[in-house]
């Protein structure tokens, strides 16, 4: 009966014990690892590499599996954890927001969209448009030749030849140092 209670009140602690919850086979080896890895410690005088930890497991595991698992059973870190001598910040203050542009990036972005289209602004409708739908300008997404043409009702090459003539215009110098800038700022 002792074992039916211990197992009880192990599963119970591992249903409960965790804000994330983890299942209960993946705690039990997260619990074989950190016991494998607490007899090595005393063994070895120092903290156990993973390869250390599988070959003790005959290799149940591999020592990838092992990291992988080592860090399931890390408990989470809350991004409203006070940092600093005086606790006025938090650590999610110094997570980088990946989907939105910095505010450096926009402006720029925004400053190079005024510049390209002052610059197809010299080009005439046509080859304008062929350039902003070629290239994906303003929110547009990139065209093959052929998507091009279907729109004018012209062959690819007429579109090849029109994107041609806009882009050796562009190159001209009196175009071309506007956008000088930003070449290269990445």
């Amino acid at each position: 009966a002792t074992w039916w209670i211990r197992q009880a009140i192990t599963r119970a602690l591992a249903d409960q014990a965790r804000i994330i919850r983890i299942p209960v086979h993946m705690v039990e080896t997260i619990n074989k690892i950190g016991r494998t890895q607490r007899k090595l410690v005393q063994k070895l005088n120092r903290d156990p590499t993973a390869d250390e930890v599988a070959k003790d497991l005959n290799y149940v595991y591999s020592p990838d599996k092992i990291r992988e698992i080592q860090q399931t059973g890390v408990d989470p870190l809350s991004l409203e954890k006070p940092v600093g001598e005086e606790a006025d910040s938090h650590i999610g203050d110094f997570i980088e927001d990946k989907e939105n542009e910095s505010p450096a990036d926009y402006a720029n972005n925004a400053l190079l969209k005024e510049k390209l289209n002052e610059v197809l602004d010299d080009l005439s409708e046509r080859e304008r448009l062929v350039i902003k739908l070629r290239y994906g300008i303003d929110n547009e997404k990139t065209q093959t030749l052929e998507e091009v043409g279907k729109r004018f009702n012209v062959s690819r090459e007429r579109i090849r030849q029109i994107e041609a003539k806009a882009i050796k215009k562009l190159r001209q110098p009196k175009r071309a140092n506007i956008l000088k800038d930003f070449r290269n700022s990445d």
